[in-house]
């Protein structure tokens, strides 16, 4: 029989003991000559994305049993961002991210587990998972819950999460009745999946299809349905044809699919397709992990190269995951991309089995009105960029799919020290067409825990002034975030960045085309008030908070936490 890790905890008299406690799991004679499979489950059941993957597990665990594998089902924390969003809940969002990945290596390596199939789906879950499998770097393929179907308002319009974030906006200002509100509370999330537009969790899951580590689908086959089961029942199969052939366990071990090229066709997919700015964050972490060097500044360059050929809610209202789906998938928009002719996306082996471009080599576009050909591109370039400046000399990210007004703007600065104070002073009115709304201390230092700003910035889209004001954060922002909005500015308030250094009327210049982020001040100014500069430290009740304060890193090296002190 091959060794196997999982012999080292159950083969020889030495491991009586352990074979002892693994039979009063249920385990059999003829067990323990089988793969020992992790099945690393998100299930939580306060998360729409989450709550059937009990369910989901199960089906999993029966493949792995049917194919001769022994699958021991484990779980990870789980937080949903929209229901954390807008108060001090968000906070723990993104430091839940670290947790996740230390449990998955402490569970993996503690039972020195041969595989795994990771069912992750929303948020800080799926970079998580990935970053705890690279730490354990044994044959691993991801298999998400699957994304959302949208919603429709009683009078047909397609809607989703962002429209509910934006009509509270919109209600505010008068623009829509009580019932019109309740009317989107009612349906925009008709059911089990991660949110259905191109927000963070479908972005991430996504992702991971161009990283070659899920299989074709795992970004767009609706939850809870049939093909999705299929596509469970497939992974699972995979995982134990890979382990039980010793080359191929050696050979899809997961740090040989997920190396640089991986790394960087994820980019460029992203650019393509126009995710969340959160894929940064996570897409800098995952490198880290992967032992990639990865500068943030090397996503411009991936930009320059790529074009935005798909545009998805909340860029695109009319345009969920589904409608991707059915247009060709993650595969046609990869096959597309390619025709551009200038390397962009890099052959590379997936957990297929096949390299990237064998998998999508039959891939077509089965609607050019949802995935645009290459000649005719919402854009020359990726629908992502980075900015830099005296207001952000370590980077500042943008989605510029998103955009709904001018690339280049200037306005006078309006801050807030923190989410809270934003969000009253927007709905009190201190806000004007114009301005650039800044707000700070919510970076990972800061908040701590680097809170999505998505409340902000719907109301300053439901109140219609999306197009004339800009808004400028280091804190990140929700996948559902549209508008002229630079979150991950870094340095951040919190270790003295220029951000925290601004005042109001402050003239702040920003030039997407020229990836420019400012402000338009004399250097002596900005020495005046950097010694002058004390920055704000907010009391925190919270243990875990305060230790990730003390070891977290800003968002330009992706908010990883140190490791060595």
């Amino acid at each position: 029989m091959p060794i196997m890790r999982s012999d080292e905890v159950k083969k020889g008299y030495h491991r009586t003991p352990h074979r002892s406690l693994f039979r009063a799991t249920g385990l059999k004679d003829n067990d323990f000559n089988k793969p020992f499979i992790g099945v690393a489950n998100s299930f939580i059941e306060i998360i729409p994305g989450h709550f059937f993957l009990n369910k989901v597990a199960e089906i999993i665990k029966d493949e792995i049993r049917a194919n001769d594998c022994v699958p021991f089902e484990f779980n990870t924390i789980g937080i949903d961002d929209g229901i954390a969003m807008g108060h001090d809940g968000m906070l723990f969002s993104l430091p839940s991210r670290e947790l996740i990945a230390s449990a998955v290596e402490s569970v993996m390596n503690a039972h020195k587990l041969d595989a795994m199939i990771a069912i992750p789906n929303c948020d800080k879950i799926v970079p998580g998972m990935i970053m705890g499998a690279l730490r354990v770097d044994v044959p691993t393929i991801f298999v998400s819950g699957g994304p959302m179907a949208k919603g429709y308002t009683k009078d047909g319009a397609p809607i989703d999460l962002a429209t509910a974030f934006e009509a509270v906006g919109k209600h505010e200002a008068g623009m829509i009745s009580d019932e019109e509100l309740s009317d989107i509370e009612c349906n925009a999330c008709p059911g089990g999946g991660s949110c259905s537009g191109m927000f963070t969790a479908n972005s991430m899951n996504t992702l991971m299809e161009a990283m070659g580590i899920a299989l074709p689908g795992n970004g767009t086959i609706l939850a809870q349905t049939q093909e999705r089961e299929a596509l469970y029942r497939q992974a699972a199969k995979r995982i134990c044809d890979i382990v039980k052939d010793d080359v191929a366990r050696e050979r899809f071990k997961l740090k040989n699919i997920l190396n640089e090229h991986a790394v960087r066709n994820a980019f460029a997919v992203d650019m393509a397709m126009g995710g969340s700015t959160n894929t940064v964050l996570h897409m800098l972490a995952i490198a880290r992990e992967a032992d990639v060097n990865f500068q943030l500044k090397d996503i411009n360059e991936i930009s320059r190269n790529v074009s935005h050929i798909a545009k998805i809610s909340p860029s695109l209202l009319t345009v969920h995951m589904e409608d991707i789906n059915k247009a060709g998938g993650v595969n046609a928009v990869m096959k597309e991309m390619t025709k551009r002719g200038n390397g962009v996306l890099i052959d590379n082996l997936t957990i297929s089995g096949e390299t990237l471009f064998e998998k999508i080599q039959d891939a077509e576009i089965k609607d050019d009105k949802i995935i645009h050909r290459i000649d005719n591109p919402y854009s020359e370039v990726g629908g992502l960029a980075i900015l830099y400046g005296n207001l952000a000399e370590q980077g500042a990210v943008i989605k510029t799919a998103g955009i709904t007004g001018s690339r280049v703007f200037t306005g006078k600065a309006v801050c807030f020290d923190g989410q809270p104070a934003a969000i009253e002073g927007i709905l009190m009115g201190k806000v004007k067409a114009g301005d650039v709304v800044v707000i700070r201390y919510e970076g990972p230092k800061g908040g701590p825990g680097m809170q999505e700003m998505l409340t902000p910035t719907s109301l300053i889209m439901g109140m219609g002034l999306g197009s004339s004001v800009a808004l400028i954060t280091d804190g990140r922002f929700s996948g559902a975030t549209r508008g002229a909005s630079v979150g991950h500015v870094s340095p951040e308030a919190a270790e003295g960045g220029m951000i925290g250094l601004l005042k109001d009327g402050d003239e702040i210049h920003i030039d997407v085309h020229k990836y420019i982020l400012e402000v338009n001040l004399e250097e002596e100014e900005i020495k005046r008030r950097k010694a002058a500069f004390v920055p704000v430290k907010k009391h925190l009740k919270s243990k875990w908070l305060g230790q990730y304060r003390a070891l977290v890193t800003n968002a330009s090296s992706g908010a990883v936490l140190k490791s060595d002190l």
